[in-house]
């Protein structure tokens, strides 16, 4: 199957490209974003992922309008299964971690610092005795700054990012109040369709009226935890690791083969990022009752993506 690793559109004013998405800012209001497959994963750039940029906009879409009523957001029209339009906003340079379950294989994983002994998260104290992937007594929000490719996000708290300046106190408790909103009902959503919200991370911006906006992506696979609900138990009463259906999947095949911070990470083979594909495709399914028709054959992405786009922006295309 062809990947979608780079989304050049010439026709477009003004590229950047992230980690994952290659986005072009119109100058109206307006920015084309292209979810393209590329995988990251531990500050490195890994092998492309089968379907994960259709994945992840088709699950962001669902959750932008599923939640809008709760806070507003920065989705406008999805033209493509790859590419959103949105609103232009101006980023708060802050991730914000919503966070249910005592879980999670990185080095800002709230588990590998609770085993360490670190037992405040967030203005949270936990209790001691708290197991591997162990729901929460509460919910946990822990902000994190927002780090380029390369380089670690750096845990905050409330006080430091204020005294940052990377957001006002108002705007920071507009942001804690919406993500743990957003977060409950879609826990909620998730448990109706047989899966576990295990946790998350929002990313925010401010409108030309300085309102606070959801932006990014949204309980996609890349930037939560889904779990089976219905072996949770069973399986992490037997010492075992929840079914999961995200990117935490390849996190603990990378850790079985190297240390992903000291050592070149290896290959990743075939049939694992199949895997990782199918269970991407499984989790956006379950939660939008969309099945994914394969992609069209002999078509390839980039050209299926300025066609499509030349319909919804043609004053471009000319």
């Amino acid at each position: 199957m062809i990947c979608l690793e780079h989304a050049e559109i010439p026709e477009l004013p003004n590229p950047h490209r992230g980690k994952v998405r290659d986005s072009y800012d119109l100058g109206d209001g307006r920015r084309v974003i292209v979810a393209t497959d590329r995988q990251s994963a531990f500050d490195r750039m890994l092998s492309p992922v089968p379907r994960k940029g259709e994945v992840l906009t088709r699950l962001s879409r669902y959750w932008f309008e599923t939640t809008a009523d709760i806070c507003p957001n920065h989705y406008i029209a999805q033209p493509d299964p790859n590419v959103m339009i949105v609103r232009s906003l101006k980023m708060i340079e802050v991730e914000v971690v919503v966070r249910g379950y005592l879980t999670g294989s990185t080095g800002t994983s709230i588990w590998q610092q609770y085993r360490r002994g670190v037992r405040a998260f967030g203005g949270t104290v936990l209790p001691d005795g708290l197991g591997k992937n162990s729901r929460l007594p509460q919910l946990v929000v822990t902000p994190t700054s927002k780090a380029p490719l390369g380089e670690h996000d750096v845990p905050m708290d409330e006080a430091g990012i204020v005294a940052a300046k990377l957001c006002t106190e108002a705007e920071w408790r507009r942001i804690k109040g919406a993500s743990l909103a957003v977060f409950t009902h879609a826990r909620e959503i998730a448990a109706q369709r047989g899966l576990i919200l295990v946790d998350t991370k929002y990313e925010f911006g401010l409108d030309g009226r300085g309102d606070v906006v959801l932006a990014d992506e949204v309980h996609t696979p890349d930037s939560s935890r889904y779990w089976l609900a219905g072996s949770y138990a069973g399986r992490v009463g037997a010492g075992e690791e929840p079914e999961m259906l995200d990117k935490e999947y390849l996190r603990l095949w990378i850790i079985a083969h190297c240390r992903p911070y000291d050592e070149p990470i290896p290959p990743i083979p075939p049939e694992v990022l199949a895997e990782l594909s199918a269970r991407y495709v499984r989790v956006c399914e379950a939660i939008t009752g969309e099945t994914l028709a394969p992609p069209p054959a002999g078509i390839a992405p980039t050209a299926r993506i300025r066609e499509n786009l030349k319909k919804h922006l043609p004053q471009y295309f000319k």
